[in-house]
């Protein structure tokens, strides 16, 4: 098992002390909670807020009434004691609304990274190259992570639902961030403690941010048990700072990826003989404004372009489309063992919101022997990949964060080739393991929820799993479970034999959290089999298909908003 281990096992002792805070909190009190918090929501937005004193009140009560009102909400975070003591003293007046709470958590957290960003990695006395790399890829994730709380404090001025799903996938982000920076630490420098200092540095902004989310999920689970509320949910939002996103895309671009490519009009065409204006990908990516509200198209013409490609984060709205996902491929061999930390080692790496990739290879040659070995690799918000191959061995493609969608790829690998904590769905996909080496199992998913309260995990929705080769003598599991959230589910999807009858494998010991969510709804195929599965508490194996359809398209990453203006075939649910 060591072997199969790339970023050390699920800590037990965390494991128990988040069982003991989910098991005193009670579901009576949070449905309790909720129903005040929502009857609160709808007189704000209302009536803009009523004052809980008047002339005749002391200013005893005023803050008796503050405290309970701080206590309430902080009650369903993980932390209610740091949520209590962070908000408390910012608070002045009786006269706070639902909104101004999660509000002020935001920066109460966003205040509070800004500062233990630099405190984490400054002044270290490092010189191993190893833990160099990986705290230069703790600076940015920190960076990313100041993005996404800065950015659930602006919204659109759109429905209060839509708008809610934007927080929790930003603050899922923040979070999925902080917690990549800790795991590449652990992996790179295991012997020097890294790990263990920058942890210590992040526990505020952590824990502010997982209370974050959790109040802003509270605060949905109440509208929605209702419904839309429409003009008052405008209302509502009308207290926050409000930002115009980048337009998905017109309707004069709706058809571009039914288009062929000999017929796309392209802003900048990449090839390899000379044709075309640049001979390589990141060259062309230069020339992408920066924040473009617009389409920029790359035609990257069939040949074999050896260079790790980043689309930056201010590169937004990226289209790039090449002559097939065997003619046109982004090749690289960036792995662990040669000394590159598992977030950067990616050939192709994608960060712009709004990114869409369409029939091209992204592949990593490094080899099984050099352990992780990233070949793509998404932390980008409403990312596509149409018809598209992620080849390589472990590790191969890393749905870091945010919301992602497959549709028509093939996926090659071995140890965790899937993995990551996006909300990310795999729709019409082939997956396909291959031969490890000697000794390793294969296992095909590796879910990285940390917070019960993130909106994220790996949907694989009617696609296919086959052997990539001969895998006589190799055991292949569905996945296990990295974290102790892990959320992974397999629906309408076709299994080959190659699938081990226990199906699952322990991230380490012989079971799992039981606080995972693992699902098997209408799979066939030999390997689809149950009866002799693993039996975890998180293992469910019985749902219906109205609670396995939050895990669809249209549910699960908001697709119907974002998917049919990008012009992508895809099954909005079950």
């Amino acid at each position: 098992m060591a072997s199969l281990n790339p970023y050390g096992k699920v800590s037990e002792a965390d494991q128990e002390r988040l069982l003991a805070r989910r098991k005193t909190r009670k579901r009576i009190t949070i449905i309790a909670l909720s129903s005040v918090v929502l009857v609160a929501v709808v007189v704000a937005a209302v009536f803009g807020g009523v004052s809980h004193t008047n002339k005749g009140t002391s200013s005893t009560d005023d803050q008796s009434s503050i405290s309970t009102t701080i206590k309430a909400a902080c009650s369903v975070t993980l932390y209610p004691d740091s949520c209590y003591n962070s908000l408390s003293p910012l608070i002045k007046s009786g006269n706070i609304k639902p909104q101004d709470i999660f509000k002020l958590s935001v920066e109460v957290a966003l205040n509070e990274l800004s500062r233990a960003s630099q405190a984490a990695v400054d002044k270290l006395n490092v010189t191993d190259k190893m833990a160099l790399a990986a705290l230069e890829s703790c600076q940015e994730l920190l960076s990313l992570a100041l993005d996404h709380l800065n950015s659930s404090l602006t919204v659109q001025d759109t429905t209060l639902l839509e708008a809610f799903d934007g927080f929790r996938t930003w603050l899922s982000s923040a979070g999925t961030y902080q917690q990549t920076c800790i795991d590449d630490l652990r992996a790179a420098a295991p012997g020097l403690n890294l790990s263990d200092h920058v942890s210590e540095k992040l526990r505020n902004s952590t824990e502010y941010t997982s209370n974050s989310l959790a109040i802003v999920s509270s605060l949905e689970s109440s509208v929605a048990s209702i419904g839309n509320l429409g003009s008052i949910g405008r209302r509502l939002l009308s207290s926050f700072n409000h930002e115009q996103e980048p337009f998905w895309l017109s309707s004069v671009d709706r058809k571009l990826l039914q288009t062929t490519a000999s017929q796309i009009k392209a802003d900048a065409v990449v090839a390899k003989d000379g044709s075309g204006k640049y001979k390589t990908i990141d060259a062309a990516l230069k020339a992408v404004p920066e924040k473009s509200k617009k389409r920029f198209v790359i035609y990257v013409k069939k040949g074999i372009y050896v260079e790790n490609v980043r689309v930056e984060k201010n590169m937004w709205n990226v289209v790039m489309i090449g002559d097939g996902m065997n003619a046109t491929i982004v090749s690289g061999r960036l792995n662990f063992v040669d000394g590159t930390p598992t977030f950067q080692s990616a050939t192709f790496a994608v960060f712009g919101k709004g990114f869409i990739a369409r029939d091209m290879g992204f592949q990593n040659t490094a080899g099984a022997a050099k352990h992780q070995a990233v070949a793509l690799m998404s932390t980008a918000d409403e990312s596509v990949f149409y018809r598209c191959a992620m080849d390589a061995f472990q590790d191969t493609l890393y749905a870091n964060s945010n919301r992602q969608f497959y549709r028509e790829c093939s996926i090659y690998g071995t140890v965790d080739f899937i993995f990551g904590n996006a909300a990310v769905v795999l729709q019409n996909c082939n997956i396909l393991p291959r031969k490890p080496m000697l000794g390793q199992q294969n296992t095909i998913t590796a879910q990285g929820k940390i917070d019960p309260n993130q909106n994220t995990g790996i949907s694989i929705h009617n696609c296919t799993i086959w052997p990539s080769g001969n895998l006589t003598g190799v055991n292949t599991f569905l996945g296990r479970p990295w974290k102790n959230y892990s959320t992974t589910v397999y629906m309408q999807t076709t299994m080959g034999n190659l699938i081990h009858p226990k199906g699952w494998l322990p991230w380490v010991g012989t079971s799992a959290p039981d606080t995972i969510f693992y699902v098997e709804y209408q799979n066939n195929g030999p390997g689809a089999v149950i009866k002799n599965r693993v039996k975890w508490k998180g293992l469910k194996p019985n749902l219906n298909a109205k609670q396995v359809g939050k895990f669809a398209v249209k549910s699960f990453i908001s697709g119907d908003k974002w998917l049919p203006a990008a012009g992508v075939t895809y099954k909005s649910s079950l």
